[in-house]
């Protein structure tokens, strides 16, 4: 081996090395991201068991296996209401059911509008040459 092709050999290792640490770079920034957010969900869950019966923990989780955007929009709104300071006490089943009402008038169902042209048939003057 001459002296090039160990001059090869060192910049192919060190462009591996380089690339190499790079991708430790992306792995720890998507470890500092997954962390964050676990931290935000048990944050989370922390206040809204701060803030709810466990009567009303309960159903909302009930809620959350059959609607999960639902249970998910309910638990913002409680968490609003918290943070201004709005709610005295914490919240009852039939306080939770209430708000559930509320969300669900407030939501507007989507609906599928189908449109048919009308088309000229043509069938009946296949009868008059019979």
């Amino acid at each position: 081996m001459d002296d090039a092709d160990l001059e090869q050999i060192r910049k192919a290792r060190l462009e591996q090395l380089k690339s190499e640490r790079k991708g430790q770079g992306q792995g720890d920034q998507e470890q500092q991201k997954q962390q964050r957010q676990q931290q935000q969900a048990e944050a989370r869950r922390t206040m809204l068991d701060q803030i709810l019966h466990p009567e009303a923990a309960d159903r909302l989780g009930r809620i959350r296996m059959v609607k999960e955007e639902r249970a998910t929009e309910v638990e913002n709104r409680l968490l609003m209401l918290a943070q201004s300071g709005q709610l005295r006490q914490k919240v009852t089943e039939a306080q939770l059911k209430e708000l559930l009402n509320a969300v669900a008038d407030n939501k507007e169902e989507e609906k599928i509008v189908v449109t048919r042209r009308k088309v000229w048939d043509d069938d009946d003057d296949d009868l008059l040459d019979l």
